[in-house]
């Protein structure tokens, strides 16, 4: 997993929580790296789930709604650091029905070892898109953050439902209807 995913998620623990935290929840865990990332090195993802379980044992909130903050934080990341990336599209459901296509592509131009989900469109019309996510690690929520901030950015709202194809959250079915 891309540095970047580690630097931004400790950032967002400071800002949300306190650097106190985010020293716990690094001591807690077991780190190959010790909790030192760079934005471009490579990192287990393992590193990452145990980061999530200390945060949300010290939190109370569950992993799934940590996921959801963080791809918040982490879509303004995207909006300050490539605005001509979303400048690209006019519409919601084209951006994200092009995941796979358009976006991915640019992210293995500057990570060329990403391991990055798969995105697979089913259905698409102009106002709703089914899609269905593939990935080894079931980070569905943190997708699921990134649409509705995607929807935020136009100026518009979705209704969006996630169904679990694999109980393990490795692969979901998001079905998504703008307002």
């Amino acid at each position: 997993m891309k540095g970047i995913v580690f630097t931004e998620l400790l950032d967002l623990v400071e800002e949300k929580f306190g650097l106190e935290m985010v020293d716990e929840i690094i001591s807690k865990s077991d780190l190959e790296s010790e909790g030192i990332y760079t934005s471009i090195g490579t990192y287990s993802f393992s590193e990452m789930l145990q980061l999530l379980q200390h945060l949300s044992q010290n939190t109370g909130i569950s992993i799934d709604n940590l996921l959801l903050v963080y791809a918040e934080h982490f879509f303004g990341v995207i909006e300050k650091s490539y605005p001509g990336l979303l400048a690209t599209y006019k519409d919601p459901i084209e951006m994200i029905s092009s995941i796979e296509d358009h976006i991915h592509v640019e992210v293995r131009k500057i990570y060329p070892d990403a391991e990055l989900p798969t995105f697979i469109v089913e259905e698409k019309t102009a106002n709703s898109l089914v899609l269905n996510y593939k990935s080894s690690r079931a980070m569905h929520h943190f997708g699921l953050g990134l649409m509705n901030k995607t929807f935020e950015h136009f100026n518009s709202t979705a209704t969006i439902v996630l169904e679990k194809i694999k109980e393990d959250g490795t692969e979901v079915k998001f079905i998504i209807n703008k307002n």
